[in-house]
């Protein structure tokens, strides 16, 4: 089976945790072959196995898209690069304006995606995908006055949500350079015969711009889509419209990529989100509940397998926590729990293992955290000084105290989730996999991982924190007990090889209800005989016979 594979943030240039997943899934599916559509993609990529290869790249980071092709790696750009500039004439501007009224009437009209009330985004979608198609232009007609006013004729219509209506020029410019960037892929080269049209099956590694391509291959040549997000995309562009912008362009924003989401959910033959928080959002926009299956991320677990059938190991005073130090994981509500842990037990000691940030002002809210830790402990931190040991150790992960995860996880008895927004936690897995009792704050995926093998507590209520952290601390018998549950659970849902097994069975049955079609060339069915493959002299005669042509 060929598979076109949409990646995000461009695997295999890319680097992470959806690359790590898209690795494994073309290592581990060998029996198919896989052609890799990497959207933002740049630099050298990741080797691949034999049964994989680039078969398009593109950097759109400017409206040309401006990848650079390279015979090797098979890499493309836009299709409309060289027409990119080009001005419409005035059929083509007719065409441009009747089908963005009609996206744009769409995105202003009330109502939302799950209400069915976007018929007009996605019949104008698909009348700028054929343009696109056809006559290229795409990125320079989103950014030009034709389209501008368009939009403020469809902010200003007849039943436009109050957000829309109220918008200016600054925000109906500000949205068209937002729009242009999220609608790029409309114009990509990829919807050829020999492209996304040879595919018997789009997987889209992620909702969004990432699945765009997969749904224009569905509705030119009706090839099944297939939709994997182990985080919520939707909820992300959520967030990153509500924090800057004025009121009617973060309405404009939430509507698009509703809308966006929506038409993807309700044309996908599958959806596969990571998690229930993942399907709960999914089915809130639309998707039919029929055509949407739970699969969990996959993780190696051979490499915790020492650890978790160590079950002695551990100091049983020490509680750990790993993960990116940033205000999302509140780390400032775990010291003050940790505080009061000390006051009820004070040999508790608590370890922070900092996974590496290279990102601009990623130290400032570390700084932050150590500070408060000098104030919460002053004394202790006195006498830690003289005897070399302090009750609350500030680590990174890579470096001499803690050189693996393996090691982290098994220095302590208790790991500690402290987080107030979480998509699927996969330290917790990890954790699991280790055979640690979990103390955890309730978001995200975080009870659907526990299953009861954990203790869960509300998020920013360090009181209930020390609670939960304490009564581990001093019952080894049920933290043991919860310990050995989390492996078996962990090991029985979370593995690669539950993954892989998963989509495996999920390919065949996707392709097992498309309907058939002949590859390109083919001409007629039986073209091409089987005694075509077979050495021999007779070869070629069996060719010309089984097309038709004349004999050489």
């Amino acid at each position: 089976m060929r598979i076109g594979l949409l990646t995000e943030g461009g695997y295999p240039y890319a680097t992470g945790e959806s690359a790590l997943w898209c690795e494994r899934l073309v290592h581990g599916l060998g029996q198919h072959q896989f052609d890799l559509y990497a959207l933002g993609g740049t630099g050298t990529p990741r080797p691949l196995p034999p049964n994989a290869r680039v078969a398009r790249a593109a950097d759109p980071g400017s409206p040309e898209g401006n990848a650079t092709a390279g015979s090797l790696l098979e890499r493309t750009v836009f299709g409309a690069h060289r027409a990119a500039r080009r001005a419409y004439g005035r059929r083509e501007r007719r065409r441009f304006t009747d089908a963005f009224h009609q996206l744009a009437l769409g995105l202003c009209a009330e109502g939302d995606a799950a209400t069915g009330t976007d018929g007009a985004f996605a019949t104008g979608l698909y009348a700028l995908a054929e343009l696109a198609r056809e006559r290229g232009g795409l990125p320079g007609a989103l950014r030009s006055d034709d389209a501008v006013r368009t939009l403020e004729s469809a902010c200003r219509a007849p039943g436009a949500r109050r957000g829309a209506a109220a918008a200016g020029l600054p925000d109906h410019l500000a949205f068209a350079e937002h729009l242009e960037r999220t609608l790029r892929p409309l114009s990509l080269d990829w919807y050829t015969e020999e492209a996304l049209g040879a595919a018997d099956l789009c997987h889209a590694a992620a909702g969004g711009t990432t699945a765009l391509p997969g749904l224009l291959a569905k509705r030119f040549f009706a090839t099944p889509l297939l939709v994997t997000e182990y985080g919520v995309q939707l909820r992300s562009h959520y967030l990153a419209a509500g924090a800057d912008g004025s009121p009617p362009l973060r309405t404009l924003l939430a509507a698009l990529h509703g809308r966006l989401a929506s038409e993807i959910y309700r044309q996908a033959a599958l959806l596969t989100p990571g998690n229930a928080h993942t399907r709960r959002w999914q089915e809130k926009c639309g998707a039919d509940r029929a055509r949407t299956r739970t699969v969990h991320p996959g993780m190696a677990a051979d490499r915790f397998a020492e650890v978790g059938e160590d079950e002695e190991s551990g100091d049983p005073a020490t509680l750990v926590w790993v993960g990116r130090v940033e205000p999302a994981k509140d780390l400032i509500a775990l010291l003050h729990a940790f505080h009061e842990i000390r006051a009820r037990q004070p040999d508790a000691r608590l370890r922070i293992v900092a996974v590496p940030v290279r990102e601009p002002g990623a130290g400032a809210y570390l700084t932050h955290c150590k500070g408060l830790a000098a104030q919460l402990f002053p004394d202790e931190a006195t006498r830690a000084h003289a005897v070399g040991e302090n009750p609350v150790a500030f680590e990174e992960l890579g470096g001499p105290e803690a050189p693996t995860l393996e090691d982290t996880y098994a220095s302590g008895a208790v790991v500690v989730l402290s987080s107030v927004v979480e998509g699927f936690p996969a330290g917790l897995v990890e954790a699991m996999f280790c055979a640690r009792a979990t103390v955890s704050t309730d978001v995200g995926a975080v009870v659907e991982i526990i299953g009861g093998t954990g203790l869960v507590v509300p998020p920013r209520n360090p009181r209930a924190l020390a609670d939960a952290c304490l009564a581990l601390l001093r019952d080894p018998e049920r933290r043991h007990r919860l310990g050995a549950a989390a492996r078996a659970r962990a090991l029985e849902l979370f593995t690669v090889e539950q993954n892989l097994a998963a989509f495996r069975g999920i390919y065949l049955e996707l392709l097992s209800h498309a309907p058939v079609r002949h590859r390109p060339g083919d001409g007629v069915p039986f073209a091409h005989p089987a005694e075509a493959h077979v050495p021999g002299s007779w070869a070629q005669q069996a060719v010309a016979a089984g097309t038709g042509a004349p004999d050489a």
